[in-house]
């Protein structure tokens, strides 16, 4: 299985978070296994791609902006955000982009 995200034909819409974590969180791990599962319940939902060595990215896909703000609004993602704020992150950014072209082989 490649994993790298079969996204439809743009557009749609990419949530790049990046991070820098801090040490020692046992619960992380688990965390973010129980976020991608539950991602991927929600409506609008087109697959993740993440990589971690210094700095972790992790970018989902999503079909509309209206998709990307229900999930925000997640009550199990909202306190897995709150943990990040509180433990997992000693820094973070999110950013939203519109994918308007894609190829690849």
């Amino acid at each position: 299985m490649s994993k790298i995200a079969k996204t439809p034909s743009p557009p749609y819409y990419a949530v790049i978070f990046s991070s820098i974590r801090t040490e020692g969180d046992q619960v992380y791990s688990a965390m973010t296994d129980r976020m991608v599962e539950l991602a991927a319940q929600q409506e609008g939902f087109l697959g993740i791609e993440s990589a971690r060595e210094d700095v972790g990215i992790t970018v989902s896909y999503w079909a509309s902006e209206e998709a990307i703000k229900n999930w925000k609004q997640n009550a199990e993602h909202l306190e897995a955000q709150r943990l990040g704020y509180k433990a997992w992150y000693s820094e973070f950014k999110v950013r939203v982009a519109k994918v308007e072209r894609a190829y690849g082989i």
